[in-house]
């Protein structure tokens, strides 16, 4: 059986006063106007997972205007070991919790004990020549479906490093300063080296289908986390190094007003392997071609390191695609025996998959399954 959602349900959330579906294992085609409220249903999916979902937006932003009911996102996920219900929704102070079977979750991550979320949306077309940020939380996205705790952890390095910049700035304590850099440190070694892990798996599966030409397929490498000297072996080596480092950047980084060493300062290096160019380089096609290639590449690798196919969701994805890319597209998804939620304005787009998708259609926040 094909893991997969078989009840969605959507209460105050963005544009969607309440909504339900109830689905089967095929594909899901979500069609209509731009504005309609498409892609929130794709984000209501992704907050299922650690983080804040696909446009990165702060829970308190998710609350449907007007409504006197907190937000919330139910699921009923189809598995081997029966229906599991995974609930999420906000609470006052801004946050959220986290309901699993009718029980509170011990924590966020247990969700992708049930499911495992990956995206593509038009707002990462520019992500190879882009900002080097992007990048790197798109990488840490990739890296949190393997290892669910991952962007709890850069989430905390992130605060720490705030907590740091402070102290810098107002010629804190130097003892507290010193215990941050030590957390800090420990942080940045996990973050680095779940990083690295990731990559290397991900790029010797590549490897293997480099001979498929459906999609291009990238050759993918992290800058130097240090220019000027070899990259320790072990975390604890990398940690005794990173708070060395801080340690000893501290005029600089007082006079930066900023932390200018560490993982928060690494790209991702992607290079079009069968052409050998940075991808940045390559037209507006092929970067979104070898982006597509990466995602199928990364769902078969968390497939086969935690045996749960993610559900991808893919907004707009047709659009720029010709006919036989589209096809190949969906030929892949089949594939990857997973349940797949694809957008677009226009349901031509999606005829190739002729019986293998449930369509629906999509208008200001209200939805009506088609055919």
């Amino acid at each position: 059986m094909i893991r997969h959602i078989s009840r969605l349900r959507l209460t105050a959330f963005r544009n969607y006063a309440t909504a339900a579906l109830d689905l089967d294992g095929r594909h899901v085609v979500l069609t209509g106007p731009n504005g309609s409220g498409k892609t929130n249903l794709l984000e209501a999916i992704s907050v299922l997972s650690p983080g804040r979902g696909l446009r990165g937006a702060s829970f308190d932003t998710l609350q449907a205007q007007g409504s006197d009911l907190p937000w919330a996102v139910a699921a009923t996920i189809e598995t081997d070991d029966g229906p599991a219900d995974i609930g999420t929704g906000a609470l006052p102070d801004g946050g959220r919790r986290v309901r699993i079977n009718g029980a509170n979750a011990r924590s966020i991550e247990a969700m992708s004990d049930y499911l495992r979320v990956l995206w593509l949306t038009p707002a990462m077309d520019g992500l190879f020549s882009g900002p080097a940020g992007d990048r790197r939380r798109f990488l840490d996205r990739l890296v949190t479906t393997l290892i669910p705790g991952h962007s709890a952890t850069v989430s905390d390095f992130e605060k720490a490093m705030r907590q740091r910049n402070r102290l810098l700035e107002d010629e804190g304590d130097p003892r507290w300063l010193g215990a941050i850099e030590v957390q800090m440190a420990e942080l940045g070694a996990s973050i680095h080296l779940n990083r690295t892990d990731s990559l290397s798996h991900l790029q010797a599966l590549i490897a293997q289908s480099l001979d498929d030409t459906s999609f291009p397929a990238a050759r993918l490498s992290l800058t130097p986390l240090f220019d000027d000297l070899v990259e320790p072996a072990t975390s604890a080596e990398l940690e005794t190094v990173l708070a060395q480092r801080w340690h000893a950047l501290r005029p600089l980084d007082r006079a930066a007003g900023r932390t200018t060493s560490g993982p928060h300062r690494v790209d991702l290096d992607v290079i079009h392997a069968q052409k050998s160019m940075p991808a940045a380089l390559g037209s507006t096609g092929e970067q979104k071609a070898l982006l597509i290639g990466l995602i199928l590449a990364h769902a078969r690798l968390v497939r086969l390191r935690t045996g749960i196919v993610p559900f991808l969701l893919l907004d707009e994805i047709a659009a720029h695609l010709d006919p036989d890319r589209r096809r190949a597209l969906f030929v892949a998804l089949d594939g990857l025996e997973t349940q797949c939620f694809l957008t677009g304005t226009d349901p031509v787009l999606f005829e190739a998959l002729e019986g293998r998708a449930q369509q629906i259609g999509v208008r200001e926040g209200r939805l009506a399954r088609k055919g």
